[in-house]
């Protein structure tokens, strides 16, 4: 009949409808959720108090545990502060060094070469008469010249404050080496093959402060300037015939004297009341005398200052001389059986 199928068709429209509006329903309903759930996500990062993670000095040894820092780290031969930096930068690249009698690039860097320089003839120092400054690597007054494959202490501006030429071939120190230097403080030659220097290669320069000369081949020390404060000629030859008769005495501002690993067979006396750290370990010390450190006649006298005095690897029983150390803060490192 005409109306019965005029009413199955609109019943089939209605069921059509509704099937077409759930399945819109669903996506919109999906739609919705992902739309409120990064919402949700920020709401619980707005709500983190992130001021309390500002790493500051003041509160970085509350977050990491520095106390066994010194037990980690071998301090050595105790050496003392250095207000320069020992090493030079270097370019990462071994093709960007400049390359010998060229200048180097260092973008608000004045190099050293600005300054009048000492006119030299060519010779075994430079490099066809050039300063160091076109050889080494000049960074304000210090010179760096760490492994150069140089066998002469090289022509040095006027200016030099602080040489650093490690791990070199340099077999000699010569008595002009330095000449005219005054403001030279440091000199560092680690681990060259210096056998000699002469006499007075260092005695006439009046600010050197540090002498730097372990791992070289010295038999005999030369004569030192009073203003020194730091010398270290570790591992070398020097016998106790090669330092000069109280060679010590009167370099009233000597503080660290680091002799260790050479051919010494005493203590080398008098020892200036500035010293503070003694290193002797490794020699053939086999005796000392009672007025070594202390003044047997002034049972008063205290030294308060000579906190550091190793006589580890030495022959000696440090037991046989108890009244060796009545003056000192504490007993020498050595073997007391």
């Amino acid at each position: 009949h005409p109306a019965g199928r005029r009413m199955r068709t609109l019943a089939w429209v209605g069921i059509a409808s509704l099937c077409l509006g759930a399945a819109w329903a669903i996506p919109a309903k999906e739609e919705k959720r992902n739309v409120e759930k990064p919402k949700l996500d920020l709401a619980l990062y707005e709500n983190l108090d992130l001021d309390n993670y500002d790493l500051t000095l003041d509160s970085y040894g509350d977050i990491v545990d520095l106390s066994s820092y010194e037990e980690l780290y071998d301090y050595g031969d105790l050496a003392p502060k250095i207000e320069v930096g020992t090493l030079a930068p270097r370019p990462k690249d071994h093709e960007a060094l400049p390359e010998v009698g060229t200048t180097a690039q260092t973008p608000k860097q004045q190099p050293l070469a600005t300054s009048p320089v000492r006119p030299a003839p060519a010779g075994p120092s430079t490099a066809q008469g050039l300063p160091s400054c076109l050889r080494c690597l000049c960074i304000g007054t210090s010179v760096y010249c760490d492994d150069a494959d140089l066998e002469h202490i090289p022509l040095l501006p006027p200016e030099t404050t602080y040489l650093y030429a490690r791990f070199n071939r340099i077999g000699a120190i010569r008595a002009g080496d330095f000449a005219g230097l005054e403001k030279l403080k440091r000199i560092d030659l680690t681990s060259n093959s210096i056998s000699w220097a002469d006499a007075d290669a260092f005695r006439l320069l009046p600010s050197l402060q540090e002498l730097v000369l372990p791992e070289n081949r010295l038999t005999a020390l030369p004569e030192l300037p009073h203003s020194i404060v730091r010398l270290d000629v570790r591992l070398n030859r020097i016998p106790s015939a090669g330092l000069q008769p109280e060679a010590f005495r009167d370099l009233k501002q000597l503080q660290f004297l680091h002799l260790s690993d050479n051919q010494l067979d005493y203590i080398p006396t008098p020892l200036p009341e500035s010293l503070r750290s003694l290193h002797l370990q490794n020699n053939n010390i086999q005796t000392m005398h009672k007025d070594t450190f202390c003044d047997s006649q002034d049972h008063s006298h205290i030294r308060r200052a000579l906190e550091d005095i190793r006589l580890d690897g030495n022959p000696i029983n440090l037991s046989l001389f108890p009244n060796a150390y009545f003056c000192l803060p504490r007993l020498p490192t050595g073997r007391f059986f």
